[in-house]
């Protein structure tokens, strides 16, 4: 389905300044109070805390860091797989919040100013919120627009978005399509082209997979055993330490801090602090040892239920993938003969359902043991670590480079180079290996992973 709006209407509609933290390009004001355990945050987690150095200047860009495989590489083509920007909790959070937060009024006790702070604390999230984009979403799109642009001026550009070799293409939820629109206008306040109209594409058969993966939805996502490991772990000895701990804090009986309430106390602290760029009260009922467990808690979660944990998990991202390597081998045709190419860049929006299996499939992050609810401890130095992968408008880039007459891909997740796995020989001054190593490197996927066949409940043999 192709959707056009005119610039002008997105601009009225969603160019609301995010005064609290941000001037109309979103430069920081003041330095916010940042809670001590805000990196911990996982999929809840802010931007700025996967890149410190955008709370000084939200449009700053490494070009140190991320720069052409060598001065000879022009880029040709740019695919970009975005996560929406920040958002409102789901109505299933709002519920948990508001359980915890009836407790707190009615039983917590104590003189300490935090506490107080938290009883008198208003609960103002509604069901019907359920997780839509908020402002700083609208300014967390728009900006990394911004910085996208100029990292890669000769593909976002004002030229090649006036020229129509600019895609879109956007899930259909609510917070996708309005983080689609706050990305393409943050590209027209840039070059000041707000009269002009501008496509994009819904469609979820790219961006929510998942969805209409019958296999998947079966066998994990309805079924509440494919999360075991997660389940285990909600009743550990650690995890119950910092139900007590929250209790001790509040000053009441362990038995009345369940594993939900405690979950809804940390994504409390994280939504004030990505919403309204606070150090909410509640962030005092955690110390880095709480929020340690609870991010590993949500990366098991994530582990058995978007990654490694179960095959289908990134199957089911076959035909993302699939759709990935054919722009980017139409772009390498396309230079090989002679011609232009007629698609700079592509700009697809989803969630972190969406990106997460694409990740796990291309290899990314995979540890030499898997997360259970057992090895906790050991885990530590892990490489899947969700609020360092996966915060409000993550995002994964690959950026094909004509170097002389050989292709070069450099992959970048969240504005820094990310090494392709099983090629750490070859990936090129830059970490941009030659693209056909790229295909011959994920030959078997490429021949394969059809996603029908992958996403029958029962494949056939």
């Amino acid at each position: 389905m192709l959707l056009t709006i005119p610039l002008k209407v997105i601009s009225a509609h969603f160019f609301f300044s995010y005064t609290s933290c941000c001037s109309l390009w979103g430069n920081v004001q003041t330095t916010p109070d940042i809670p001590a355990i805000a990196k911990y945050f996982t999929t809840k987690g802010r931007y700025e805390e996967v890149n410190p150095y955008l709370i000084d200047d939200i449009l700053a860009v490494n070009k140190s860091l991320v720069k052409p495989p060598s001065a000879e590489c022009r880029e040709i083509h740019l695919t970009a797989i975005i996560r929406h920007g920040s958002r409102y909790p789901t109505t299933k959070n709002v519920k948990k919040m508001r359980a915890l937060h009836n407790l707190v009024v009615q039983k917590a006790s104590g003189e300490e100013r935090w506490l107080r702070e938290i009883t008198q604390w208003k609960m103002w999230y509604t069901d019907e919120m359920d997780g839509r984009l908020v402002q700083k979403g609208v300014l967390d799109h728009r900006h990394l627009a911004v910085r996208l642009s100029k990292l890669f001026p000769s593909l976002i550009s004002k030229e090649k978005l006036q020229d129509g070799h600019i895609k879109f293409m956007t899930s259909s939820k609510h917070r996708c399509v309005n983080s689609t629109l706050s990305f393409q206008g943050g590209l027209a306040k840039l070059w000041d082209i707000e009269d002009e109209e501008i496509d994009y594409e819904v469609n979820d058969a790219l961006m929510r997979f998942f969805d209409k993966c019958t296999r998947f939805v079966e066998t994990v996502d309805k079924n509440q055993s494919a999360m075991a490991e997660l389940d285990k772990f909600t009743s550990s000895a650690e995890m119950r330490r910092v139900q007590e701990k929250i209790a001790d804090r509040l000053l009441v009986p362990y038995s009345h801090i369940t594993s939900d309430m405690a979950e809804a106390a940390f994504y409390l602290c994280a939504y004030e602090l990505a919403i309204k760029t606070i150090n909410s009260p509640w962030c005092q009922l955690f110390d880095e040892a709480d929020a340690l467990v609870l991010e590993y808690a949500n990366d098991l979660k994530q582990f058995w239920k978007r990654s490694y944990g179960h095959d289908i998990n990134s199957k089911s991202s076959c035909i993302l993938f699939h759709d990935v390597f054919s722009r980017l081998d139409r772009a390498a045709n396309e230079i090989r003969s002679g011609s232009n190419v007629t698609e700079a860049a592509t700009i697809q929006v989803g969630h972190a359902d969406t990106l997460l299996p694409l990740l796990t499939l291309l290899g990314f992050f995979k540890d030499s043991v898997p997360l259970t609810s057992d090895n906790y401890v050991t885990q530590g130095q892990r490489a899947f670590r969700t609020s360092r992968m996966m915060p409000y408008a993550a995002n994964l880039v690959l950026v094909l480079y004509d170097c002389s007459g050989n292709l070069r891909l450099q992959a970048l997740l969240n504005e820094r180079p990310l090494a392709f796995p099983g090629l750490a020989d070859n990936q090129g001054e830059e970490g941009a290996p030659l693209y056909q190593d790229v295909r011959d490197h994920y030959g078997e996927l490429l021949q394969g992973c059809d996603f029908e066949k992958e996403c029958q409940l029962f494949p056939s043999k």
